[in-house]
C-alpha cells in the first residue's frame, strides 16, 4: 500500500514508519523538518511542508491509499488539533482518499474505571482532552472511513504484539502501551477493513 504518515517525526509515527517499511509497504512523510528522517537513508518519501495547510495537505494525499495520523499529543500542540483535522478532512475529501487512521487519547473514554482514564485527562490533562474530542469530532462527521486508535500512557518499549484492542472501549488494567504496538495496530487497521467507523482502545 501506498501510506502518507503526518506526525511522522514524532515517537509513534517513527515507529508506523519503521513498521511500514519492513511490511513492504511504499511510505510518503509530511514533515517541517526532513532532517529528522534522515536515517531512513532514502527508504521512504519526504516532504517539506505545513500539516495545517489544506493546500499542501492535498499535495501530499494524492495518489495515496492511506492516511496515518500520529499528530500529537503534545502539549504544544493540543489546541492546534481541531485545526489540523479540518486541514486534513478537507484534503482528503478534496483528493477523494478515504481511508485514515487516527491516533487520539484514551482520556476521552468515559465509562473506563480502572484506570479512571476520562477522570484523569479532564483533572490533569483538561486541554489535551478538549483538543482531542474536538479533532475526534470532525473525523467522525467527515464522511471518510477513519478509524480513532486511543491508547493510554505511551511508552518506548519494544514491540510485542501483544497488545489488546477492545472496540469503544479501554480494555481494564489498560495503563499503558508502547509506541510500536500502537503503530503495529494503526498498521493493521489500514490493510484490513474490519475497523472502519471504529473508535478501539489499545493497550499492553
Amino acid at each position: 500500500m501506498k501510506l502518507l504518515v503526518l506526525g511522522a517525526t514524532g515517537g509513534t509515527g517513527l515507529e508506523v514508519i519503521r513498521l511500514a517499511k519492513e511490511r513492504g509497504h511504499a511510505v510518503t512523510a509530511l514533515v517541517r523538518n526532513p532532517e529528522k528522517l534522515a536515517g531512513f537513508h532514502n527508504r521512504i518519501g519526504v516532504v517539506k511542508g505545513d500539516l495545517l495547510s489544506p493546500s499542501e495537505l492535498e499535495a501530499s494525499v494524492q495518489g495515496q491509499d492511506a492516511v496515518l495520523s500520529a499528530f500529537g499529543p503534545l502539549a504544544d500542540k493540543v489546541r492546534l488539533w481541531k485545526q489540523y483535522a479540518s486541514a486534513l478532512t478537507e484534503a482528503m475529501s478534496s483528493s477523494r482518499i478515504r481511508r485514515v487512521m487516527v491516533l487520539s487519547v484514551a482520556f476521552l473514554f468515559k465509562d473506563s474505571i480502572i484506570p479512571p482514564a476520562y477522570f484523569a485527562g479532564r483533572l490533569f490533562f483538561r486541554d489535551t482532552v478538549i483538543g482531542a474530542a474536538e479533532m475526534e469530532e470532525i473525523f467522525m462527521k467527515s464522511g471518510l472511513e477513519w478509524t480513532i486508535a486511543r491508547p493510554p500512557r505511551l511508552t518506548d518499549g519494544a514491540y510485542t504484539g501483544k497488545y489488546r484492542v477492545r472496540e469503544g472501549h479501554l480494555p481494564r488494567f489498560g495503563f499503558t502501551v508502547s509506541r510500536a504496538d500502537v503503530a503495529d495496530y494503526m498498521i493493521k487497521a489500514v490493510e484490513g477493513r474490519a475497523d472502519i467507523g471504529k473508535i478501539v482502545g489499545v493497550c499492553n
